[in-house]
């Protein structure tokens, strides 16, 4: 792993939380995304080398809608930069941490993506990452 790439937060509402984080962050925003596959749309912050991605669900039962109706709004995962997603898969798999998903799949900022599961990490939602060449 090389980085943290980026820290995820789920949000109810992305017109109010994109102005919210750029007067927190003093930055603005430089992207949204809509990610069908996982039914959320995103926005994305840079600050030093760390981005910020709020995720709002883009249907009721959508897991950002689940995951804000148990939880709240808030931290929802922590990604990790890789080199090699299918090999980084296959060492932590071996090692015992359990894959959300069995292949990469298209995530949003044009990364591979995959989900370990927290139970595996103590509560902690991991997602690797890597760019798409």
């Amino acid at each position: 792993m090389q980085k943290i790439e980026h820290i995820g937060i789920a949000v109810k509402d992305l017109a109010i939380s994109i102005p919210l984080f750029e007067t927190l962050l003093n930055t603005s925003c430089y992207k949204t995304e809509l990610v069908a596959s996982e039914k959320v749309q995103t926005a994305f912050f840079q600050t030093g080398e760390t981005k910020i991605e709020l995720l709002q669900s883009t249907e009721p039962g959508g897991v950002i809608a689940k995951y804000i109706e148990k939880k709240g709004e808030g931290m929802h995962h922590i990604a990790f930069e890789v080199n090699d997603i299918e090999s980084e898969m296959k060492r932590l798999e071996a090692a015992g941490f359990e894959l959300l998903n069995s292949a990469p799949k298209e995530g949003a900022d044009n990364k591979w993506i995959c989900f370990l599961h927290p139970r595996h990490t103590n509560g902690v939602l991991i997602e690797l990452c890597q760019e798409k060449k």
